[in-house]
């Protein structure tokens, strides 16, 4: 056996028999970049004092409290916590820390994509990541399951289930208290309302629900009170349920459930009027 037929056997089919230039340009830059991380975490450690400093001035900006929080709707209930937005944010303020999604492999012939989420603290070497299969398919509820083909709509849907593992990485390897600080101050961030007047802030969020098809009785019956009751935790909420449907997280049909009608609503009582008089 040659040498040439040495390497075809131990080519897997398929693969190309050498390495290219722009490949091995890649890989080294790679190593070399990660190494390079190290030096600098090494020659640059956080300051823990100013990372909660930075923390806790990000987390009282309306802009990342609004975007905070995600809701979407599973087994009947609606699950709830804390977003790939703020996870980020709170990655950028700890320092030292990589995090990313990577499509490993992709299957056209079984339509799914190998995807891989971590997130490394350089700094401490601690890292945590999840590989993971995303089908090419999309949920809808008029036809079910629908098979992905455009590359637009396949790279999207990798990236919408990549981001919740992403999130759930950097989660886990920052310090517990560092996020559950930064939680309760983008609860009270939306609470405060930018220091707008409680009742500013419920006309506000009835004029942006009417925007969007819900009418404000529906949202007191959600709530359980006519909205001159509603408090700040209220309407907070209120806020959190408005970008979850705007960003597609829940539909507003279940957040909101149309009241239902009975039989003597549509026929005004009369039905009942003309039993009465037939009794």
């Amino acid at each position: 056996m040659n040498h040439q037929q040495q390497i075809e056997r131990m080519t897997p089919a398929g693969a190309p028999a050498r390495i290219g230039q722009g490949t091995a340009v890649e890989q080294s830059r790679a190593v070399a970049e990660v190494q390079a991380a190290i030096v600098v975490a090494q020659q640059c450690p956080r300051n823990i004092q100013a990372a909660v400093a930075e923390m806790r001035e990000s987390c009282r900006q309306p802009y990342l409290a609004d975007r905070a929080f995600f809701r979407f709707p599973r087994a009947g209930q609606t699950v709830s916590g804390a977003s790939v937005h703020l996870a980020r944010e709170l990655a950028r303020c700890w320092g030292n820390v990589q995090y990313g999604l990577v499509e490993m492999r992709r299957d056209d012939e079984y339509a799914q994509s190998e995807m891989q989420a971590f997130a490394w603290d350089v700094e401490k070497n601690s890292r945590n990541s999840s590989t993971f299969i995303v089908p090419h398919l999309r949920d809808t509820k008029k036809d079910g399951p629908v098979l992905l083909k455009e590359l637009r709509d396949i790279y999207e849907n990798n990236a919408n289930n990549g981001a919740r593992r992403v999130r759930e990485a950097i989660f886990a390897i920052l310090p517990p208290w560092f996020v559950e600080e930064a939680k309760d101050l983008c609860t009270q961030t939306l609470r405060d309302g930018g220091g707008k007047p409680l009742n500013l802030r419920v006309s506000e969020a009835i004029r942006a629900f009417e925007g969007i098809g819900v009418t404000a009785d529906r949202i007191e019956t959600k709530l359980g009170r006519k909205s001159g009751k509603w408090t700040d935790h209220d309407v907070a909420q209120l806020q959190v349920i408005f970008h979850s449907i705007n960003r597609g997280e829940v539909a507003a049909e279940d957040e909101f459930p149309a009241p239902r009608v009975t039989a003597d609503e549509i026929t005004g009582g009369q039905q009942g009027e003309a039993s009465e008089v037939r009794s």
